[in-house]
């Protein structure tokens, strides 16, 4: 980075010594010019910062006024020095409203040069009577200092001061008028404490502190300087350290006075270590990593993944009764913008499995991040960035990319019609499936009965307007976890199965209907036959209300002999309310699963259609005709035998 600084000041100032003291790191007793050509120092050379520095001195005669503007608007640092009560005065009577009629914004440095004229005057004294009244009436004053190129006081210091003000600046950070710290930077210092309490006790202990200074300054903090840390914020008030250690308002303060003491450069070097910007935000290379996930691929947790958010969920179940409540999950989600949007969009937390007190479960949380996983991968990197799983782990010594909580699947296969059967089974853990249906069908109902909740009473139904999915975990014979996805597309199923891209992420279609009323089939063969590219999925029949009294549907073909012709399992008769429904789901999973066993394969084909069933059809019948045939030979021959 090049920091360009302006040294300026009245025409009788020498501060061109300040910058030759610094260059040759002597001073220079010989006359020099008034004013030198422009000095490009390395990061080698006199400053700790590791960035190059351009200097631009100028000439403050009236005449050359035109060229100290352009250089003043090129310039990222303004270094106006002064040496006697005549140049003082041009501070801010002159100097400091030019540059604002210049309309420029950078940091402007306030030193007093030749130090060593006034050596019995204190430097606090100067401070206080020279430059806080400069600084509280002109913002753009970022810092002052007293120098002497004669003695080669503070030379050093001035330049980085200026480098530090482009590097480290104070104003994204401290309010001077306020005299506190911005808002932003009291959020960011907030998600750091968040990250470093790794016990979430609400306080940094000992060996927090002590991980936390390695991971920012690389090198351990010694008890005398922990015991000078705590003091120095105790001070301002008794509840900032206690035995737990230091608290989130004692560490906030313990930041307030870096700043304010011009150690800046500290809190940006926090800021910076936990992924900050100049603007403080989170770089977007760390919220939102390059991770691609192949066309008809899906992104799933890992098990580092998993861990992840196990960890994060016992964390903060504080009173271990196996639920978050809304309490623990506000503290939880405290180090991010708050609940993910599309949470909110589904009804976060009624869309996941809840215990009695309607408080999310482990399986249910896992089953949440699952989906938002399996639906929207981003989402879920930028809260793996937002919650810490960079730095989960005990040690900050070791760190870890966000992608490593993330997988992705083999992709899907489409294949033609005539490969359904040959269709391998797929191994993933996490499946989608929609429910289609008319209207009171029984798919609410359904979908509470697998969240473990009981179903809606009939005189309370209200229909589904937007589109609603359960997730929960589907056991399977064997004991295989799977992640069940079970979606109501509501008002928007047309515009959803309209968009045949909408359906590459499911991989089994429900279609349901009330076995007790006799005009909801008929529903799902118009649906069928609007959107033929429905057929290109695996699906299922499937009959609810399956203890009312079952009713002859009002179409042409009833559900079990439609499914008959379309070479498909009758459909199953299921009731939310006998325990057996959990077998559909299990069915829907392996389906899901092993889908080559639920393509359509008849609707006629046998009659003369077209495809892998209509060839099928016809060799099943010639086969059939020729051994009829040599049966007949046979008897003949027997019977003239």
């Amino acid at each position: 980075m090049a920091a360009a600084i302006i040294t300026d000041g009245h025409l009788q100032v020498p501060e061109t010594k300040v910058s030759v003291s610094l260059v040759k790191d002597i001073f220079v007793t010989t006359k020099i010019q008034p004013t030198l050509p422009q000095i490009t120092i390395p990061p080698s050379i006199g400053t700790p910062e590791n960035v190059t520095t351009t200097i631009v001195d100028t000439s403050a005669t009236p005449h050359e006024r035109t060229e100290l503007n352009r250089e003043i608007r090129k310039s990222n640092a303004i270094l106006l020095v002064y040496s006697d009560h005549y140049s003082y005065e041009r501070v801010a009577l002159f100097w400091l409203p030019h540059f604002r009629s210049l309309a420029v914004n950078v940091p402007v440095i306030l030193c007093a040069n030749k130090s060593d004229l006034s050596k019995s005057i204190p430097t606090d004294q100067i401070v206080e009577e020279e430059m806080l009244p400069v600084m509280a009436e002109f913002k753009e004053i970022d810092s002052c200092i007293r120098t002497s190129a004669k003695e080669h006081h503070n030379i050093n210091e001035v330049f980085f001061l200026c480098q530090k003000a482009v590097t480290d600046p104070i104003a994204p950070l401290f309010d001077s008028k306020e005299s506190s710290l911005k808002p932003a930077c009291v959020s960011a210092l907030r998600r750091i404490f968040y990250l470093c309490d790794k016990d979430q006790d609400r306080y940094l202990s000992d060996k927090e502190l002590h991980d936390f200074q390695i991971k920012c300054f690389g090198k351990p903090l010694s008890d005398l300087d922990l015991s000078a840390i705590k003091s120095s914020i105790q001070k301002y008030s008794p509840d900032f350290v206690t035995d737990k250690g230091i608290s989130q308002p004692g560490f906030i303060q313990l930041n307030k006075l870096f700043a304010e003491k011009g150690r800046h450069e500290t809190v940006w070097l926090i800021l910076r270590t936990f992924h900050y910007t100049d603007s403080l935000s989170l770089h977007s290379n760390f919220v939102a990593p390059k991770f691609d996930v192949p066309h008809n691929a899906s992104a799933e947790l890992s098990p580092a993944g998993y861990r992840f958010f196990v960890d994060l969920f016992l964390l903060h179940d504080k009173d271990n009764d196996g639920g978050l409540s809304s309490s623990e999950l506000s503290a939880l989600f405290a180090p991010t913008p708050g609940l993910p949007p599309q949470w909110l969009e589904n009804g976060f937390p009624s869309c996941t499995v809840r215990n009695d007190a309607g408080y999310v479960t482990l399986p249910g949380w896992l089953a949440q991040w699952s989906m938002t996983t399996f639906t929207s991968h981003k989402t879920t990197l930028a809260y793996l960035a937002y919650l810490g799983f960079d730095s989960s782990l005990q040690s900050f010594s070791s760190l870890r990319p966000s992608t490593e909580a993330l997988a992705i699947t083999k992709p899907r296969k489409r294949p033609p019609r005539t490969a359904r059967r040959r269709l391998a089974p797929v191994s993933r853990s996490v499946l989608q499936a929609f429910i289609l249906g008319a209207s009171h069908s029984g798919k609410s109902a359904l979908l509470s009965t697998f969240l473990s909740r009981p179903a809606t009473p009939s005189s309370t139904y209200s229909p589904s307007l937007q589109p609603y999915t359960a997730v929960n975990h589907v056991e399977l014979p064997g004991g295989k976890q799977i992640t069940l996805l079970l979606s109501d597309l509501g008002d928007h199923e047309s515009s959803i199965l309209a968009n045949s891209s909408a359906l590459d992420k499911c991989d089994t279609l429900l279609y349901a209907y009330d076995s007790s009323d006799a005009e909801s089939f008929s529903y799902l063969p118009l649906l069928r036959q609007k959107y033929p590219h429905l057929d290109d999925l695996p699906a299922l029949f499937v009959a609810l209300k399956a203890d009312q009294d079952r009713v002859t549907q009002n179409c042409e073909v009833q559900p079990e002999e439609y499914a008959d012709q379309l070479g498909m399992q009758k459909p199953l008769h299921v009731s939310v309310a006998w325990g057996s429904v959990q077998n559909l789901f299990v069915r829907v999973a392996e389906v899901g699963l092993d889908p080559g066993s639920a393509f359509v394969r008849g609707e006629g084909r046998g009659e003369g259609g077209e495809g892998e069933d209509g060839w099928m059809g016809w060799w099943v019948a010639v086969g059939a005709v020729g051994v009829a045939g040599a049966a007949f030979v046979g008897i003949w021959r027997k019977m003239n035998g």
